[in-house]
């Protein structure tokens, strides 16, 4: 009987096996931390984080009319609330069929909504979820103009994470893109936009 040739793969995988196999069990993992944030001033937070980030915050859907006002093109996802578009006269960039990276490139700005907000971190979350569009619909225009509602806004990362589906494509946003090289020269713009407008609605915006 001819047995089997041995190839490299399985040599690998066998010292694999007999290395783990000695191994003594898996020790739990401490889950201690904090797991939901009780402040009442969440939203305050999240407005200084961002804040210290360089993003712009404005309160308020009416802020929205008068951000949109400097905008000729504005790219937004297919089920942007109607409302959101309310009195804007310039030129509206459906992205279906998806627009090509020129096409977006040559908006004026993008405007979404989001999925969560962490007041801790300052960070947005979008998920492809409703008023959210495709990640290249928010990583390609030079400015950002994202709707964030009160109830949206969580305190700490734990409890956004229990907002989110994992398998989704998830976009994080702390700030405007912004990068800096050996010299700590900031560079905005590189990964992402330049600019972040965040327009916080609902109660305690």
């Amino acid at each position: 009987m001819v047995e089997p040739a041995v190839t490299a793969r399985d040599e690998i995988l066998a010292r694999l096996r007999t290395a783990l196999a000695d191994d003594p069990p898996p020790v739990p993992v401490p889950r201690g931390y904090r797991r939901v944030d009780d402040r009442s001033d969440l939203v305050a937070v999240l407005v200084d984080r961002l804040e210290d980030y360089r993003a712009t915050v404005h309160h308020g859907i009416d802020a929205l009319p008068g951000l949109l006002a400097t905008v000729d093109r504005l790219a937004v996802p297919t089920d942007v609330p109607p409302e959101w578009l309310a009195g804007y006269a310039g030129q509206v960039c459906r992205d279906a069929p998806p627009l090509s990276p020129a096409e977006l490139d040559a908006t004026d700005a993008v405007l979404t909504g989001c999925a969560v907000a962490i007041a801790d971190t300052g960070t947005i979350v979008l998920d492809a979820g409703p008023a959210q569009g495709r990640r290249a619909l928010t990583l390609v225009p030079d400015r950002h103009i994202c709707v964030v509602r009160a109830d949206q806004v969580v305190g700490l990362l734990p409890e956004a994470l229990t907002r989110l589906d994992a398998r989704s494509p998830l976009t994080w946003i702390s700030g405007p893109s912004a990068t800096s090289d050996i010299e700590l020269d900031r560079v905005e713009g590189v990964h992402g936009p330049r600019r972040l407008e965040v327009v916080l609605v609902g109660s305690g915006a």
